[in-house]
């Protein structure tokens, strides 16, 4: 089953293309790594797969067939943004509570156990957490919902070593042990490296390359995902300027 499939995706904000002509299947049961420039369209392909935005043109469906931003869709994705958002006036446990209530599907004795786990203190503001700490709860609050899919948008691009080298451990435990399939979106290309089993290659708004992280690293002759990564975005940008 393919828990991303797009064919001709498009968003168009004014005259402007942010994304375009966007075709790629992502399977079930993978840690995939989608990389890119700034200004690739990133941020934009992960808010069309989640539904905060719809497209311009073409068609994406997720979790075997089910359209973007359906009732379908939204209970089975968890979506975590580039700045972690919680609410910093909210203590932990408040944030659970307020998690349940929104969420049709949500797990707090999970949450809870989690973050103790973690260290993270139930009665501590977010706002007094650390950097990581307040990943750490954003990446809690998604997984307890319990999604088949995790999408997360450069997640770790704020945190120091430590911090980025835990919570990608995280991410990765929870797709190997809890089945989750995952979409993580980092410039951080040597943590991706140790994780990542699937690729999506995106360079001026449209996906150039997508499948088998070793599959692709064979086809291409690169000993490393970040080495593949870069030469082949250099490639396709050297390619258009010279058109």
């Amino acid at each position: 089953m393919n828990v991303i499939e797009t064919s001709g995706l498009g968003k168009r904000y004014g005259r402007a293309w942010a994304l375009r002509d966007c075709t790629f299947t992502m399977p079930e049961g993978h840690l995939s790594a989608l990389v890119g420039p700034n200004g690739a369209g990133k941020t934009t392909l992960l808010h069309l797969l989640v539904g905060l935005t719809g497209q311009t043109q073409g068609t994406a469906t997720v979790l075997g067939g089910s359209p973007v931003g359906s009732r379908a869709a939204l209970d089975g994705i968890a979506f975590v943004a580039q700045d972690a958002p919680v609410y910093t006036n909210l203590t932990a446990a408040n944030m659970i509570r307020l998690a349940r209530n929104l969420n049709r599907s949500f797990d707090p004795p999970y949450a809870r156990a989690r973050l103790g786990e973690l260290d993270i203190p139930l009665d501590r503001k977010a706002a007094k957490l650390s950097g990581g700490q307040r990943a750490q709860l954003a990446l809690t609050l998604a997984l307890a919902r319990r999604p088949r899919l995790l999408v997360l948008d450069e997640p770790v691009a704020m945190l120091d070593p430590v911090a980025r080298h835990d919570f990608m451990a995280t991410v990765l435990a929870a797709a190997t042990a809890g089945g989750v399939s995952v979409l993580l979106s980092s410039h951080v290309l040597t943590e991706l490296e140790r994780v990542a089993n699937y690729l999506i290659l995106l360079s001026r708004g449209q996906v150039r390359q997508a499948g088998e992280v070793d599959d692709l690293l064979a086809a291409h002759g690169q000993p490393s995902l970040e080495a593949l990564a870069m030469t082949y975005l250099r490639e396709t940008q050297t390619s258009e300027v010279t058109r």
